[in-house]
C-alpha cells in the first residue's frame, strides 16, 4: 500500500460518522450518541545507496464516548457520559492524598506532644 493510499484511508476513518452515531428512536425519545475522535497518520518514502525505493506508513484512530443528545417532547438536552474508570482513579488519588495528609498530621502532633 502506498503512502497516499494510507493517508486517504486515515482521512476516511476520521469522518463525522465516527463522532455521531445513527439516531436511535424508542417510545418517542430519540438518542444520538457522540464520541471524541482523534487520530494521526504518517509515512515516508526513500531511496537507498543502490537506488532501490521503499515506502511505508501507518495511522491510528481512537474514540471515546462523551455523551448523547436526547430529543424528547420537542426539546433537546445533552447527557454527558460518565467515565467510571476515570472517576475511580480520581477517587483513589484523593483517598491516598487524604491518608498521607492524615499520617503527616498525626506525626506532627506526636512530635509536638513529645516536645511539650
Amino acid at each position: 500500500m502506498k503512502v497516499d493510499d494510507i493517508l486517504a484511508t486515515a482521512k476516511d476513518s476520521m469522518s463525522v460518522r465516527r463522532v455521531f452515531a445513527d439516531p436511535v428512536e424508542r417510545d418517542g425519545v430519540t438518542v444520538i450518541t457522540a464520541a471524541a475522535v482523534s487520530g494521526g497518520a504518517g509515512g515516508g518514502t526513500g531511496t537507498d545507496e543502490e537506488g532501490k525505493e521503499g515506502s511505508g506508513g501507518g495511522f491510528g484512530v481512537g474514540a471515546k464516548p462523551v455523551g448523547a443528545y436526547v430529543l424528547a417532547d420537542g426539546r433537546v438536552r445533552w447527557q454527558p457520559a460518565v467515565d467510571v474508570n476515570r472517576l475511580i482513579t480520581a477517587a483513589g488519588f484523593v483517598a491516598v492524598v487524604v491518608i498521607f495528609a492524615g499520617l503527616r498530621l498525626a506525626g506532627l502532633r506526636a512530635r509536638h506532644r513529645a516536645d511539650v
